[in-house]
């Protein structure tokens, strides 16, 4: 039999409790137990005035912008829709029924204000790492590095070429604000100061985006986003934002790891990355840091005529000489200068060349140097910690290293493919750097959440 029409029903009194109608396994009920906001008040105190009318809770701010970023509801205006429907995003808000919603406007008053000022969104992002570290989740070991673009708020018809670009006749005064950001970051080295060379294009609206085609296809205009991440359980420890050139992209490293180790005190066994990261100078300054550096050597030594490079030559150390197959010394001076400014730096490059008539003699000479009168050797000034580099590939170690090194990869795919940041929504470097913290800090309260879920509780009766 059909039962009767459902017809909604006036009531004079309603009895309903938020607690009772969110489910005990939601997301959010787990995140919930690792969110820290206590703090933030007084954070902010400072940047608030004494007198006007009351704001905005900057608690009930956070949570909802942790929502957004949570579950990849990249618009403000429809998070203030989503928050006003869903009961679990109430809940998590500490919003009754009848609290009204903050407009959407207000996150851009408090974000290009008071937010940026106090630096808050990085405090939050650092309190969630303190947790994670506190609950076990990380043990500064091994860490990994890895940078991915996330294309910017910019279009190739809006821009001038690198002849036409003039920073000069910018108006300070009359430019937007990411025009301005970027002025103020010409001196930074994750951004102006990264690279002396002009990229092809620059946009008008936010001339600090990297013109980069670094994935093999279309060129457009993107930031790096760069993960240090704790290998243990994927935990990120920082993240900065910098140009998609490879130099701001490997400096941002020691930034972080500078960083890390004054705020949570880790200092890592080894670092972990890809041969982006694997120059010189990067390595050397690894090495003199005492951390190992997991990282594949960029090696251009390499001959492609099938002769002996330079890795078939022996170091040694002792007599700072190379030593061929052969057995013959390739050495950098043969006398003893009296004059010392004369004698070896240790700065730059060394060569290193064997003895004419004993090259014309060797057997071997169609394999070493078959168009020179003898053979020559460089190298360059952070070779030790290459050679330190190289050793540690030949290890069990490395291949452990090269598989945890995935992490890092897999935490972009799920920024972009999840959390929906494969374009930015705001411009300028702060901008950046906004939206990267906010997801790196929700990434990171998802990993306790899913370790370590909420206990489920009996439903009343």
């Amino acid at each position: 039999m059909m039962g009767p029409k459902q017809e909604a029903q006036a009531a004079l009194f309603y009895e309903f409790s938020l607690e009772d109608h969110v489910p005990q396994d939601h997301l959010l009920r787990s995140i919930d137990r690792f969110v820290d906001l206590s703090d933030i008040r007084q954070h902010l105190a400072e940047f608030y005035s004494h007198t006007g009318r009351p704001s905005i809770d900057p608690e009930l701010l956070i949570r909802m912008l942790l929502i957004g970023y949570c579950f990849g509801i990249r618009s403000e205006r429809r998070l203030c829709e989503e928050v006003h429907l869903n009961l679990a995003y109430r809940w998590f808000c500490r919003l009754d029924l009848s609290d009204p919603i903050p407009n959407h406007s207000t996150f851009s008053k408090n974000r290009h204000g008071r937010f940026r000022e106090s630096e808050l969104l990085r405090h939050l992002f650092e309190t969630t790492v303190a947790r994670c570290i506190e609950e076990g989740l990380v043990s500064g070991q091994r860490l990994a590095v890895d940078a991915s673009l996330i294309e910017a708020v910019a279009n190739k018809q809006y821009s001038a070429s690198k002849e036409e670009w003039d920073t000069d006749r910018i108006d300070v005064y009359a430019a937007p604000r990411a025009v301005r950001e970027y002025l103020d970051t010409l001196d930074e080295a994750a951004f102006g100061a990264a690279t002396p060379v002009k990229p092809k294009f620059t946009s008008y609206s936010d001339p600090a985006s990297q013109w980069t085609a670094a994935r093999k296809g279309p060129a457009f205009f993107a930031y790096s986003n760069n993960y240090l991440i704790d290998t243990d359980n994927g935990v990120i420890v920082d993240v900065e934002a910098t140009r998609s050139i490879r130099q701001a992209e490997v400096g941002s490293t020691k930034t972080m790891l500078n960083r890390v180790k004054d705020k949570f005190d880790l200092h890592p066994e080894r670092l972990i990355a890809d041969t982006a990261y694997g120059s010189g100078p990067m390595l050397g300054w690894l090495v003199d840091q005492q951390i190992a550096p997991h990282i594949p050597v960029i090696d251009k030594a390499g001959r492609a005529d099938g002769t002996w490079s330079r890795a078939d030559f022996e170091w040694d150390a002792d007599n700072n000489q190379y030593i061929c197959p052969e057995g013959e010394a390739l050495k950098q001076f043969r006398r003893n200068y009296s004059d010392l400014n004369r004698g070896p730096t240790g700065k730059g490059v060394a060569k290193y060349q064997a003895l004419k008539h004993t090259c014309q003699a060797c057997p071997s000479k169609p394999k070493c140097c078959p168009n020179a009168d003898c053979r020559k050797i460089t190298r360059e000034e952070h070779e030790n910690a290459r050679d330190v580099a190289r050793a540690i590939r030949k290890t069990d170690q490395y291949k452990v290293s090269a598989k945890l090194r995935k992490k890092v990869e897999m935490l972009f795919a799920h920024l972009k493919r999840i959390l929906g940041l494969g374009r930015l929504r705001l411009r300028g470097p702060c901008g950046a750097k906004d939206e990267f913290l906010l997801a790196a800090t929700a990434q990171n309260l998802r990993k306790p959440a899913k370790i370590f879920p909420a206990p489920q509780q009996t439903q009343k009766a």
